[in-house]
């Protein structure tokens, strides 16, 4: 069993590892039959990893932003998700940018108590 320190450890390592790319943007990972680049194993849980477009809901500072229609790989076992680093630069100029939104959405915010 992972104590937490171990776990954020290996969380960290794996980002680091994963955010090694090619300089065409293309994620370095294990070769599809295609021979495309791309993660097909999952690093935390070695599940199976498919390619879909998702929404991702996007922090940057203060800002909350939903991006729709993302492509990613997503693990079908744990749902880690893994963005090539075009995808993720493209994400965070979204974030940053005053483009107009094509929908508004209104969120509640609630704070958690503690049971005693």
């Amino acid at each position: 069993m992972y104590s937490a320190v171990d776990w954020m450890l290996k969380r960290y390592l794996s980002l680091l590892l994963i955010s090694r790319t090619l300089r065409s943007g293309r994620m370095i990972g294990k070769l599809e039959k295609r021979g495309d680049p791309m993660m097909t194993e999952c690093y935390f849980c070695k599940g199976r990893v498919v390619q879909k477009v998702i929404k991702v809901d996007f922090r940057w500072g203060r800002k909350l932003k939903v991006i729709e229609k993302v492509p990613a790989g997503v693990c079908q076992q744990c749902g880690e998700r893994y963005f090539q680093s075009a995808v993720y630069k493209a994400m965070e100029n979204l974030a940053r940018s005053r483009a107009k939104p094509s929908a508004r959405l209104t969120v509640d915010v609630v704070r958690f108590k503690r049971a005693v």
